[in-house]
């Protein structure tokens, strides 16, 4: 059985990815989680994963880094993780290794926090680019391809990509067109988000520097964290 190690739920974004795709695959995997140290996990981190990051996947002998390559290590035994159309296919690797390498400035200015919503103080040139980035990726795959998910009928790897940025639109009231708000909304009603986000809200721990960036970012709103 894969054994996926992850961080902290709350914070995560990238945990989120492949531990979403593998429960809403029904793919059966052990978590391992593996929490966040103040001031970096390096040390800690590289006990199980060469670079010392998160989420890695064990498979037996083999250890898979980054969460791209996992979701390819999946795909070559699990060929449900991408669309099975040619063009679709192509598209949702486009666009979840758009996901993969940009939008620093969401990353940045919105960091992903589970329990609390926050107004942001303002929203600069350079995120409302981002955010009209995964507007028009979200819509053109919604329309391309039919729906309800961005690359047709079925939830791949490319929904698991960009379902971080589904809580972050919820928790900063990102600016979006009615579509993209509606799968926004589909992602977090999925019951496997559901359990992901209730899980974090009843983690302990706080991590000085993550609670740091939402003071940054703007007035906290609400927190329903325990």
């Amino acid at each position: 059985m894969y054994q996926l190690f992850i961080a902290n739920k709350n914070y995560s974004s990238w945990s989120l990815r492949p531990w979403l795709l593998l429960r809403q695959l029904d793919i059966p995997f052990a978590e391992e989680l593996v929490t966040l140290e103040k001031g970096g996990s390096w040390e800690k981190y590289r006990r199980f994963a060469p670079n010392g990051l998160v989420p890695c996947l064990v498979d037996g002998d083999t250890t898979v880094w980054e969460s791209l390559a996992i979701v390819e290590y999946l795909a070559e035994v699990h060929p449900q993780v991408w669309p099975s159309e040619k063009d679709a296919r192509a598209w949702a690797r486009c666009a979840a290794a758009e996901m993969h390498a940009g939008f620093g400035a969401l990353r940045d200015i919105c960091s992903m926090n589970c329990g609390v919503r926050v107004q942001l103080a303002e929203i600069p040139a350079k995120l409302q680019k981002d955010i009209g980035r995964i507007d028009e990726l979200w819509c053109e795959g919604l329309r391309r391809f039919g729906g309800p998910y961005l690359a047709g009928e079925e939830f791949t790897a490319v929904d698991a990509f960009f379902a971080p940025v589904a809580i972050r639109a919820k928790n900063f009231s990102l600016p979006l067109s009615e579509t993209a708000a509606a799968y926004a909304e589909r992602l977090l009603q999925l019951p496997v988000m559901q359990a992901w986000i209730a899980e974090a809200l009843q983690e302990p721990w706080r991590e000085a520097d993550h609670e740091e960036e939402l003071l940054r970012a703007g007035a906290i709103l609400e927190d329903l964290r325990q």
